[in-house]
């Protein structure tokens, strides 16, 4: 199944379609409510007895509070509720008069409240906006000084799901549980949503225009077996063209990466500088000397004739040329990777990149600043809404675009975008970028598309980091340890594709908060 990731008023639409195809807005209430009692009691039963604060809102998101705190009552586990103020919505009043019926204490939100060793954050829902009000910026406190585990209920308070934006203090959440899909502002604010698990309520099928989450379930599905009969050929060519005076670095792992993917032949492409020591440090690569200027000579032009993939840019450099060459290479190129200082190369040249996306299929890796140096005018959205602004660069050039970041957005025209969440902070280190190129490149020579070959490099790269963060820490990860745990994500992903994991309803999703240390 796909994961939708959500925009607030894709998850409004969403209930209302849900509404409209007979199902009942109290169902679905108590759907969320119960499941959020379930995620709780699996992941804290140790905790159940020492009591549980659930702080309400007036709207549905409290209602979902409600539901929650009468279930673990009828559980026989203490349950006390703090009501924010406010006239409650009719089904927020519904929840409240059962549960209390049923024996859910009250307490004052500036009263004594008992000792308890959970809370539970079903103040503001996916719609809220903008500063919070005194009385529930208090609340908030409040609860932040319990110093227990919190459970939000859709998202921390405080926290814009459609933007990510904090306003004032947010409760950071151990574990946010959402309904049916991710919301924007869980991805785009990792620190404050905690763990983060999806739970299916009942909603009808999701809009297929709506962004998803690449997850290892989906990429297991995807990576296929090479045959018996394999050969170097038939596993995929790679050049990648790079590693200009002080940057062989950024060239040879991406070419580490591409071996490490698959590729069955790695060509590297570099001044004679940089080939000379290179062929005794990397006996699997083939190699070219070349300098990054014109006139392509016929060995490099019949090289890229039988090249599967074409990756440009790791460590390319910038000096004067650069862009006339890589536009004659990217013309006697079948598919390309443009990453980096090949980024770097069409700085102003838009027109140009348009023209050569149009006989050529191109992929784009740009991270943040590479996004806003290529387009200025596009880039003010980027970090709260890289959806729509990945979309709209890729749609303007007719290319795959990779938008780096927190989370990565991958973009095709006539696609719904596809979101990678998978990684942490150790990624934020010179040379992963390469890394990611090397993979997408492998994954291109072998045959799939450009939006899926870089929905898998990405997702990929992010699973790497996480498995290599748990022996080296996040702190001292290096590339080349990203690549070093390739072959793991790889054993992985065949387990999922030979077993599927059992299914835990009502849980779709389990999203571990990124290792930060």
């Amino acid at each position: 199944m796909l994961i939708p990731v959500l925009s607030p008023e894709q998850s409004a639409d969403w209930d209302r379609h849900a509404i409209d195809s007979g199902m009942a807005l109290g169902t679905l209430m108590n759907a969320a409510g119960r499941a959020v009692a379930q995620v709780i009691a699996a992941r804290y039963p140790a905790r159940l007895s020492g009591g549980v604060l659930v702080a309400v809102g007036p709207g549905n998101n409290g209602g979902d509070g409600w539901v929650a705190a009468r279930v673990l009552h009828r559980l026989e586990v203490p349950v006390f509720v703090a009501a924010s103020p406010g006239e409650p919505s009719p089904l927020n009043q519904q929840m409240a008069d059962l549960a209390r019926g049923d024996g859910v204490r009250m307490v004052e939100i500036d009263g004594p409240w008992p000792a308890v060793t959970l809370g539970i954050d079903a103040l503001l829902g996916t719609g809220a906006r903008g500063s919070l009000r005194p009385a529930v910026a208090a609340l908030v406190q409040r609860l932040t000084e319990l110093a227990v585990p919190l459970i939000a209920v859709d998202g921390p308070t405080g926290l814009d799901l459609a933007t990510g934006v904090v306003h004032g203090l947010a409760l950071g959440a151990r574990v946010s549980v959402t309904f049916g899909g991710l919301r924007r502002g869980h991805l785009l604010a990792r620190d404050e949503s905690g763990d983060i698990v999806v739970v299916d309520v009942g909603h009808p099928a999701a809009d297929v225009a709506w962004p998803t989450l690449m997850t290892d379930q989906v990429a297991a599905g995807m990576v296929g077996h090479f045959p018996t009969a394999a050969h170097k050929g038939s596993r995929g060519r790679v050049v990648v063209l790079g590693g200009a005076a002080g940057m062989s670095g950024a060239l040879r792992l991406a070419a580490r990466a591409s071996f490490a993917t698959g590729a069955g032949l790695v060509h590297a492409v570099a001044p004679a500088a940089t080939i000379d020591p290179l062929v005794g440090a990397e006996p699997d690569l083939q190699t070219l000397r070349h300098s990054f200027e014109l006139p392509l000579s016929s060995a490099l032009i019949e090289l890229l004739d039988r090249a599967d993939a074409v990756v440009i840019g790791p460590g390319l450099g910038r000096d004067a040329g650069r862009l006339a060459f890589i536009a004659a290479v990217i013309r006697q190129s079948r598919a390309v990777v443009l990453d980096a200082d090949g980024l770097y190369a069409f700085t102003g040249e838009l027109p140009l990149l348009r023209e050569l996306a149009a006989a050529h299929q191109l992929i784009l890796t740009p991270h943040p600043g590479e996004f806003r140096r290529l387009f200025p005018d596009l880039a003010g959205n980027l970090e709260l809404n890289p959806w729509d602004t990945a979309s709209r660069a890729a749609d303007l050039l007719g290319v795959t675009l990779l938008a780096k970041g927190v989370p990565s957005v991958v973009a095709t025209p006539g696609q719904a975008p596809v979101t990678v969440a998978s990684g942490n902070p150790g990624l934020a280190t010179g040379g992963s970028g390469d890394v990611l190129s090397g993979i997408t490149g492998s994954f291109l020579a072998q045959g799939q598309s450009p939006a899926v070959a870089v929905a898998l490099a990405a997702q990929a790269l992010g699973r790497a980091a996480d498995l290599a963060a748990r022996r080296t820490t996040a702190r001292g990860l290096r590339p080349m340890d990203v690549v070093a745990a390739l072959p793991d994500v790889w054993r992985a992903w065949e387990s999922m594709r030979l077993v599927r994991p059992a299914p835990r309803p009502p849980i779709l999703l389990e999203l571990e908060a990124p290792q930060r240390w």
